[in-house]
């Protein structure tokens, strides 16, 4: 028991920079506190305590904020920052190292009996206000942004941003060359920042691409015109000096 809480602060201290003393830990975060009163509630709840365990649920929400179902699985190392609003439902599945913030809703999307909340595998980290709905998975390492509505499974190490929320892949390829392009035509990407998916930022990159096809293009035909003997800028000047 007391290792578990020893591993819980070590992991508050690992992924908030704002703790200052374990004092402050044990006594000043929430998301803290409604993981230790899950795991009663939880226990509660696996030998058939059912409403002992609603009502320790109950109270954690008036106390925390943040409602965690006690059928709900939870593994190690979870952390829950700041965590006001955070709704996690019955057949929800935690693996190890997740981290969720404040306003994430794990939430089921039918009325049956059955699975019907997500699943989240080891070091998934969900960003504020996110939904994720129904009974899909979140591939591990996965990254979830802020305010995103997801309602498909995520594969291993993706981002998904967005809503409905939908995959995104790092702005890596053809950089250098998009670069070097709009240097060329002056034009300075203000305010990019490194790998972030933008719709406008990805509108200018497709332009880009498109200028750097054209140019291409371009080149060949100068280049066919030059072996075919065909006069280009200079032989047009150089007939009329002649």
């Amino acid at each position: 028991m007391f290792d578990r809480l020893k591993e819980d602060i070590a992991c508050v201290f690992e992924r908030d920079p704002a703790a200052r003393s374990t004092i402050e830990v044990l006594t000043a975060y929430p998301g803290l506190h409604a993981i230790l009163m899950h795991r009663l509630a939880h226990w509660l709840w696996c030998h058939h305590w059912y409403w002992l365990g609603r009502m320790v649920s109950h109270i954690s929400r008036w106390l925390t904020g943040i409602e965690i179902h006690p059928g709900a699985r939870i593994g190690r190392r979870f952390f829950i920052d700041h965590g006001m609003g955070v709704v996690i439902g019955e057949t929800s599945e935690i693996a190890d190292d997740v981290t969720l913030y404040h306003g994430v809703t794990l939430g089921g999307t039918t009325w049956q009996k059955v699975k019907r909340h997500p699943t989240l595998e080891r070091g998934v980290v969900v960003g504020a206000g996110a939904k994720v709905l129904g009974p899909i998975t979140v591939g591990e390492n996965a990254r979830i942004g802020s305010n995103a509505v997801v309602v498909r499974d995520v594969p291993a190490g993706a981002s998904v941003v967005g809503v409905p929320g939908h995959v995104v892949k790092p702005r890596t390829a053809g950089r250098k060359r998009r670069a070097e392009m709009a240097k060329k035509i002056g034009f300075d990407a203000y305010g990019e920042v490194q790998g972030m998916p933008d719709p406008v930022q990805q509108a200018i990159d497709s332009l880009l691409d498109h200028l750097h096809k054209v140019e291409q293009k371009l080149e060949r035909l100068e280049s066919r015109l030059g072996e075919s003997g065909a006069p280009g800028e200079g032989g047009q000047d150089g007939g009329k000096e002649a």
